[in-house]
């Protein structure tokens, strides 16, 4: 049986542990999966024994960076990004990216010259600006710590970085702040003059499912899209790391269509 974990400040409602295992039950596996929530005292006390005691391990918020000084190299996209989210034989790999993209793909969601723009430039914000870019997208990105976005232009160029975020006409505004969840469950990033002039609003939470920022979108007559498919994707990608076994996007949807039915809610 495989001993996997997600470790992040606060994974408490994650649901890597149903997702993980619902992935690898269809891969005809058993997997024993933790949710482990660290400070970052506690993250840099343990992360050793972690990488030492587990088959595999998941990252998420804030520690995609803080765990690459633990590993021997990195892989594809975490090499791209410099941001890892699943650790195998201390080897880092990033499968936001793939996740990211996949969940555009099956929501029928083509960003090909168009104006999107991204809040957040963080882990996960890396690799959604640069997927964006690879798929010919106009991206701006804001931050409020504006030195990660511009760092961002710096590596991947060809991003506008915002001052601020002004009404204007978007194609798609895509959340990966967090701002929505857990403690600031019910709070947007952006307001309703902002989102009333978009055609799409994505959010990379997904719980709750529909977060504020998607909750005004969505009474403004906007589509949304929650960051539960990339979730799912990018679990599904990692899972396929860990059994080094062949990726197939057909096979993920079909994986995820099935995940839905079992878990409704």
């Amino acid at each position: 049986m495989l001993k996997l974990a997600v470790v992040g400040k606060d994974v408490s409602k994650s649901d890597s542990a149903k997702m993980h295992t619902f992935d690898l039950k269809k891969m005809g596996v058993d997997c024993e999966y933790s949710l482990i929530s660290l400070t970052k005292e506690e993250f840099d006390a343990r992360v050793e024994s972690l990488l030492n005691e587990l088959d595999a391990l998941n990252v998420t918020i804030p520690y995609k960076l803080d765990v690459i000084p633990h590993l021997k190299k990195l892989e594809g996209d975490a090499k791209t990004f410099g941001a890892v989210n699943v650790v195998k034989d201390r080897i880092g790999y990033n499968t936001d990216g793939v996740g990211f993209l996949l969940m555009l793909q099956n929501n029928e969601i083509d960003v090909k010259g168009k104006d999107v723009l991204v809040l957040g430039a963080g882990g996960a914000g890396r690799s959604v600006v640069k997927k964006l870019l690879d798929e010919g997208a106009k991206v701006t990105v804001f931050d409020v710590r504006k030195e990660s976005a511009l760092e961002l232009n710096k590596e991947f160029g060809g991003i506008t970085v915002a001052d601020e975020v002004k009404p204007q006409p978007r194609f798609m505004i895509v959340n990966v702040t967090g701002v929505g969840m857990h403690k600031t469950e019910g709070i947007s990033p952006v307001g309703a003059d902002v989102l009333s002039q978009c055609e799409i609003a994505c959010d990379l939470i997904y719980y709750p499912r529909k977060s504020e920022f998607l909750r005004i979108a969505e009474s403004l007559g906007k589509r949304i899209v929650n960051g539960e498919g990339m979730l799912f994707y990018q679990a599904y990608y990692g899972d396929c790391i860990v059994l080094n076994r062949k990726p197939s996007a057909e096979e993920a949807k079909r994986f995820f269509e099935e995940y839905l039915l079992e878990y409704p809610d």
